[in-house]
């Protein structure tokens, strides 16, 4: 089944630029003027609302002000709840978000669904073997295929490996965006891929190489799923930034930031509403600051309710 209808979410405390992860993601800028954590939070908040008014179920984790963790509201990356009951723990590049792994929150989703096993991957950080959860592999559950552009948060070896664990095949390529003139590595491959039910929203401008693009086409076109090709501008506005969810219904919605939603065009937009209703909300600080936007703060919960 391709798509959640839970979603974990953690409420920021202390949100703001992390120099950290600045040094290869290229999206973020530090915002000198003050109060980032205030309207971080005020548009957390109108987020959760926006997704609730939908049916789509949230569980709000609020973050801890000790460790400091400016980027804690990316649970993406640390985690992942899994339908056969595993939770998987993930190594991170920077070392100011391994802090981000808390015990708690397991236990915690324990009380209302079945985890039969944690499986931690993060001691391969001390090899500097990185592998950033669904931030650096984008998942087609029901074709069990995994998509992955390499980078230093996502290392070949052990992305064939995790896909040799759980059963996907794995389709790495490079990607890239210009900054200042250069074709630098794309940190996340969710900034530049969406996989929906139905269709993938990707920005096939970023890969750089015919042989590697020609592979990602015939892999996506042999699933079944029709392409939404984006601009590198549009995906510079996180368009490729997506999430389908569905709702206790069983209704699909595409989320996005405004900011993506905006820089779409009327047949762009007209093909994810034919597919399903399209949900947005302003993340403007929270996409300067932190370098992510709509997808990269929602944590799929796949694992099966108790009772």
């Amino acid at each position: 089944m391709q798509n959640a209808s839970t979603l974990l979410m953690i409420e920021p405390v202390a949100f703001g630029f992390n120099p950290e992860t600045a040094k290869n993601n290229y999206f973020q800028q530090v915002e000198v003027n003050g109060n980032t954590q205030e309207k971080a939070l005020l548009e957390f908040k109108n987020f959760v609302s926006v997704l609730e008014e939908k049916g789509i179920e949230v569980i709000v984790i609020k973050d801890t002000m000790y460790p400091h963790t400016p980027d804690s509201i990316y649970p993406n990356n640390w985690v992942t709840f899994q339908r056969d009951g595993n939770v998987v723990l993930f190594p991170m590049y920077a070392q100011n978000r391994r802090l981000e792994r808390r015990e708690d929150i397991i236990e915690k989703l324990k009380q209302s669904f079945l985890i039969e096993n944690v499986v931690d991957l993060s001691e391969n950080e001390n090899q500097g073997k990185f592998l950033e959860g669904t931030g650096s592999m984008i998942f087609d559950h029901d074709e069990r295929i995994a998509y992955g552009c390499i980078s230093k948060r996502l290392d070949l070896e052990l992305f064939k490996e995790y896909c040799k664990r759980f059963n996907y095949k794995p389709v790495a390529f490079h990607a890239f965006q210009s900054v200042e003139e250069k074709r630098l590595p794309i940190y996340h491959t969710n900034v530049m891929m969406c996989v929906a039910k139905d269709f993938v929203t990707i920005c096939l401008d970023s890969i750089d190489d015919e042989k590697e693009r020609e592979l990602v086409m015939g892999t996506i076109s042999g699933s079944g799923k029709q392409i939404l090709d984006i601009s590198e501008e549009q995906m510079h506005h996180f368009a490729g930034n997506m999430l389908q969810v569905k709702n206790k219904d069983e209704k699909l919605f595409t989320i996005m930031s405004k900011l993506a939603f905006g820089s779409l065009n009327k047949d762009q937009i007209d093909f994810v509403k034919e597919h399903s209703e399209i949900i947005y909300a302003d993340l403007s600080t929270i996409e300067k600051n932190g370098g992510g936007s709509a997808r990269c703060m929602l944590a799929e919960v796949f694992l099966k309710k108790l009772g």
